[in-house]
């Protein structure tokens, strides 16, 4: 979940570069910075506690550099602090790191038993270490760096110094992304192409167990031993889609682009007709159950999922979260279909899940944001979103596309097995094309979101509360408002409340209630009026027109009414827009929250 740079080039701009590179990855963890850079033949590093704007102040920027490293951390092992901050050094290596070393604590003992001393709780400084003690028997750095990947355990990716040869920069990756920009006379290392997209759009990918040698003239790739042959590709998104455009904050942009995202994502399956969706997707005929694997937001999106492939495509659809799915009995059948959902294709817990799946013999769908990434390489089939680059760490397009993916994967097989009409496939084809529209309209409401988050702000709990694919948009309604207000929310199916949970309701405790499915709209109602007669101040989001009985609620949000496949994207807007602006009121970091990073990379 840290962002790593490298940087050997000839024009002197080496602390630019790497100050630039870290701006941009500050999104994978901002409680620390730094950077080592070659200044008259010695490393120096300087880093600091904190977002990259305190490394800045420290940084002399006259200084001509044609080496370095930089790192922004998350921090996993040892306090936010700048003792632990990256870059480390031991003996004649210094490195930054992404990841999560399993077995340092072991490594440790060993090597302070060769006489090693450590300053940092951190897992870095004893992979530094290792690798020092490794290079003082071999003489040789990559034999040192290629046996100490086979002594240690988890996922890691590294950026590595020498003071022996300050003209090469030297890489490791496992299980975390990595790659090497090359220019003509510049060479880069990134956790993110974004981060050297202004730089160069060409880059080498590594593969997990790959080790490389980088210096002006040549980049070599090793595994076990062995060098491989090096294949450049070209990045294709271009550096606007990470230009803030004007909003004040990302999550802002990121929001106001979901029409536009929805666009992208679901025109090449449909147009005029549903034959494109037929003939584009993978044919799921011979899949008589589904498990949907994902984490955070991309969970909430597969409950989504599950009600629309559940109630549409008659197939039964189980819902898991990666890390526990990880360490349960999977209980897998032969014909069961596992989908895994990542916006970074890098999660950590759900590429692990995948593997597990692949191991049973199950076919595996990956829908993925980010091509190339470590699950687009990994699983059977891929539907790839189309949100672009998404900064801000709550996801909000992302999660959109996900949804969207979903309800088209439910409208394909219900459309094959014939549980659809062909009057019904017209109305959706029609909401389809006004969806976006209708997008526009309700992010035009801002004034009205404001409103109810100024009402909101000062409180310290609020709870959502729905039936079905209404329960599952509480949850991620929920989720945002936790994660970049750091309110205290709840979300629960609304019939659970009589259960306990009503035991918290108050005189004026705030109280979302969200009704969409006609199904189960008057019990969703009833349980409502349940929480109001208890003195909850009710905002009820709804796309009905009107109700016999208007006193269950006191603020009333209306969603234009569409299609049950397609209604949860627009029910997600004001969820995310209140959201939004209660952070705001609150002073919050809205694109940082603490203690949140955006791709998570360690289990």
């Amino acid at each position: 979940m840290c962002g790593i740079i490298g940087y050997i080039g000839n024009k002197g701009n080496c602390i630019n570069t790497l100050v630039d590179g870290l701006s941009v990855l500050e999104y994978r963890g901002y409680d620390s910075a730094g950077i080592a850079y070659c200044d008259k033949e010695h490393i120096k590093i300087i880093k600091q506690s904190g977002s990259v704007s305190n490394l800045k102040k420290m940084i002399d920027y006259n200084i001509k550099s044609n080496i370095g490293i930089g790192h922004t951390r998350w921090a996993t092992h040892g306090k936010a602090n700048k003792t632990n901050s990256h870059p480390h050094k031991v003996g004649k290596f210094t490195i930054v790191h992404n990841g999560i070393v399993e077995n340092y604590n072991e490594l440790k003992r060993m090597l302070i038993d060769e006489g090693y001393i450590f300053i940092s709780d951190t897992d870095t400084e004893v992979a530094c270490a290792l690798i020092d003690y490794l290079y003082k028997k071999k003489g040789n750095v990559l034999d040192s760096i290629n046996e100490a990947n086979t002594l240690m355990l988890g996922g890691y990716a590294m950026a590595i110094i020498c003071d022996d040869y300050l003209d090469t920069l030297y890489a490791l990756k496992n299980k975390c992304p990595l790659i090497i920009g090359v220019d003509k006379d510049e060479k880069y290392i990134s956790s993110d192409a974004y981060a050297i997209l202004d730089k160069t759009n060409k880059n080498i990918e590594l593969n997990d167990g790959d080790y490389a040698m980088i210096n002006l003239n040549k980049v070599k790739v090793f595994n076990s031993g062995i060098e491989k042959q090096v294949n450049i590709k070209k990045f294709k998104y271009k550096m606007d889609s990470i230009d803030k455009k004007g909003y004040e904050h990302y999550m802002l942009k990121e929001i106001h682009e979901q029409p536009e995202v929805f666009k992208k994502t679901v025109g090449p399956y449909v147009n005029t007709t549903i034959d494109r969706l037929l003939e584009k997707m993978p044919n799921f005929d011979k899949y008589e159950k589904i498990r949907i694997i994902a984490c955070g937001s991309a969970t909430h999106a597969a409950l989504v999922g599950k009600q629309m492939i559940e109630s549409y495509a008659n197939i039964k659809t189980d819902v898991e979260i990666a890390s526990e799915f990880r360490y349960s009995k999977p209980f897998l059948q032969k014909n069961e279909l596992v989908i895994v959902i990542s916006q970074s294709g890098e999660t950590a817990d759900t590429l692990e899940a995948l593997k597990l799946a692949k191991q049973n013999g199950n076919d595996t769908l990956g829908i993925i944001n980010a091509k190339g990434s470590s699950i687009a390489k990994e699983a059977n089939l891929l539907l790839y979103t189309e949100a672009g680059k998404e900064i801000a760490v709550a996801t909000t397009k992302a999660y959109s596309a996900q949804v969207a993916m979903l309800s088209l994967i439910a409208l394909n097989i219900s459309t094959k097995k014939g549980l659809i009409s062909n009057q019904e496939l017209v109305e959706i084809l029609e909401d389809i094309k006004v969806l976006p529209v209708y997008m526009e309209e309700l992010l035009d409401r801002k004034n009205e979101y404001l409103e109810i988050a100024k009402s909101l702000a000062c409180h310290n709990d609020i709870f959502f509360i729905g039936r079905k694919v209404d329960y599952a948009l509480c949850m991620e309604g929920s989720l945002k408002l936790k994660e970049i207000s750091y309110l205290h929310s709840e979300a629960y199916a609304a019939g659970e409340l009589k259960h306990g949970t009503i035991s918290l309701i108050d005189k004026d405790t705030p109280v979302i209630g969200i009704v969409t499915d006609n199904n189960v709209a008057l019990k969703t109602i009833s349980n409502i009026e349940e929480v109001k007669s208890r003195g909850a101040n009710v905002i009820y989001i709804t796309n009905r027109c009107s109700e016999e009985n208007d006193n269950f609620y006191d603020i009333k949000i209306r969603i234009p009414k569409v299609h049950n496949l397609l209604s949860p994207l627009l029910t997600v807007i004001p969820l995310q827009m209140i959201a939004y602006y209660i952070a705001k009121i609150r002073n919050c970091n809205i694109d940082k929250p603490k203690n949140l990073a955006k791709s998570v990379t360690v289990e």
